[in-house]
């Protein structure tokens, strides 16, 4: 696995695939990051282990070649995000990416009644997925009817909060830490808190800081990703090894 501290550039091997660990910067969608390596590396088969939303930031696992078969032992592991959310605005998206389309006052909104309610979400929960993702129904991205001002049926799915921490409360912005089961939106989990205080919630900022055991904190930027392509490009060119350059 090649990391921020691990990696032997002569030992980098993509005939028999590689795994990194890289932090996906804001309004950059995990495709992106994908394109990144693809283009980079000169490898055409490319996987993450988990989608980030654009506006969501950290830990993305992606791996390339024969290691892409590795990809759902990554996906099945639990993930860990801080972030902050907005009481008493509400948006079609749960988060900023789109305008607010309600306000609603936060008065006698205390911080016992938010301790409270943060309980309710902790454990096996039922979740609608939200419109603007990704899952696919009838073929279709939900993301893309939405853009288009439709709304379809979803099935709710169960989902596991395995821990559910307020970090600071400085209202009307709530800084959180969640430890949840694969498949958690946290959009909904925000929207449906809003909803429970009867004020609504947005989701303001994300950033997944584990997957597992795997930190964020061991994690590639996209400037060191760019980085390590150079070396390693050097190494090759040096070392007369320049066929590697295209990857199968």
């Amino acid at each position: 696995m090649i990391t921020k501290t691990k990696f032997d550039i002569e030992a980098i091997n993509f005939s028999i695939g590689e795994t990194f660990l890289v932090d996906k910067p804001i309004n950059w969608s995990s495709f992106k990051v994908v394109h990144l390596i693809r283009k980079l590396f000169k490898v055409k088969k490319v996987g993450h282990a988990g989608t980030l939303d654009p506006r969501a930031t950290g830990l993305l696992i992606i791996s390339t070649g024969k290691k892409t078969k590795e990809i759902t032992q990554y996906q099945d592991l639990p993930k860990t995000y801080t972030g902050k959310f907005i009481l008493g605005v509400k948006t079609a998206s749960m988060d900023l990416e789109t305008e607010i389309i309600e306000e609603k006052s936060i008065e006698g909104i205390s911080e016992e009644l938010i301790l409270q309610t943060k309980q309710t979400f902790v454990g096996k929960i039922l979740q609608t997925p939200p419109m603007y993702s990704a899952v696919k129904v009838g073929g279709k991205a939900l993301y893309k009817l939405a853009r288009k001002g439709k709304t379809v049926p979803r099935e709710p799915r169960e989902v596991d909060v395995f821990s559910f921490n307020i970090l600071n409360i400085n209202l009307p912005e709530i800084e959180f830490e969640i430890s949840c089961s694969k498949g958690t939106y946290i959009r909904v989990i925000v929207n449906d808190f809003g909803k429970k205080l009867g004020c609504g919630a947005v989701l303001s900022e994300l950033r997944r800081i584990k997957i597992g055991n795997f930190s964020v904190n061991d994690a590639l930027s996209v400037k060191e990703l760019e980085d390590l392509s150079r070396k390693w490009r050097n190494y090759l060119t040096l070392n007369n090894l320049e066929e590697n350059l295209s990857i199968n």
